[in-house]
């Protein structure tokens, strides 16, 4: 039998350094939102890239923070789990960046008996000086990490990034079918798509104390129908969610559409609700209920 490769490959790194930009040029579909707005990524999420001789599974987590309230410990508790599965960990940061914004993540870096390789991204914005002395200043305080500079926006050295992983990673079967792109079920796809719209277009506290929930999800031969639930915190943040004579929900649910119809390739039906689910980021039971505490 030729041999082949499998394994787990986990990104961690601070909010906004690229992960999951880095993870959507990996695998080719866009299964990790993207903004310029801090913790975009709330749950860890998983693609599989398949070859005939390899299948590298790569894992997003969220951005690491200190935790400030429940749902922030839920994120960090998905980054934690990166670390105890891992075959090769990817640890991600950008030009100027200078430690993980929690000691104890770092230190578990600098001790990890794993593969680490250490992605200096957004290279592209840099001279080569700068691009330089951010390489010494890593390779001195992290001596036993390869040192990759990427952009994953313009996807320069990504492919040299993963020819890499593929030779880090053990000689095993494939974990899963190779006609399969992650872990997560369709309705994950439908909550992210509208998260993401409003990551774009609300400002402040709105995005973060939003969480969406598609209760409904029929597929005929032709036509996908959705109903999905925008959950906010507050009355307040309820109108403003809706928008003038409804103005700004329609906005998000036809952006919303557009990206559901590319991603399934077949025309998509949408209904969007707004409701009030008061405090639900520090409810443990209404995180496990939205799949963070499992």
């Amino acid at each position: 039998m030729a041999e082949h490769k499998a394994g787990f490959v986990n990104i961690i790194g601070n909010p906004n350094v690229g992960k999951s930009t880095l993870m959507n040029a990996f695998v080719g579909e866009k299964l990790s939102i993207i903004t310029s707005k801090a913790q975009t990524t709330r749950h860890r999420i998983l693609g599989i890239v398949n070859g005939d001789d390899f299948q590298v599974i790569l894992s997003d987590t969220p951005g690491i923070i200190r935790p400030a309230y429940e749902l922030q410990s839920s994120m960090m508790n998905f980054v934690k789990s990166a670390f105890e599965d891992a075959d090769v960990l990817l640890y991600m940061v950008e030009i100027g960046e200078k430690a993980l914004k929690d000691e104890a993540f770092f230190e578990k870096i600098k001790n990890s008996k794993i593969p680490v390789l250490l992605l200096l991204n957004k290279v592209d914005t840099a001279t080569q000086e700068l691009l330089e002395e951010q390489a010494q200043y890593w390779q001195e305080i992290l001596p036993t990490v390869e040192l990759h500079p990427i952009s994953a926006l313009s996807n320069f050295n990504v492919k040299g990034v993963f020819e890499r992983i593929i030779e880090l990673l053990p000689e095993v079967p494939p974990y899963y079918p190779k006609d399969q792109l992650t872990d997560k079920p369709e309705r994950f796809f439908v909550n992210e798509t509208i998260r993401e719209k409003i990551l774009i277009h609300y400002k402040k506290e709105i995005p973060y104390s939003v969480e969406v929930d598609t209760e409904e999800f029929f597929e005929d031969e032709d036509i996908i129908r959705m109903r999905s639930v925008i959950m906010v915190e507050r009355d307040s943040q309820k109108g403003i969610i809706i928008g003038h004579k409804g103005s700004a929900l329609k906005r998000v649910g036809v952006e919303s559409r557009k990206d559901l119809e590319k991603f399934f390739g077949k025309q998509v039906h949408l209904e969007l609700y707004v409701k009030v689910n008061k405090n639900w980021r520090s409810n443990a039971r209404q995180l496990k209920r939205f799949g963070y505490n499992n």
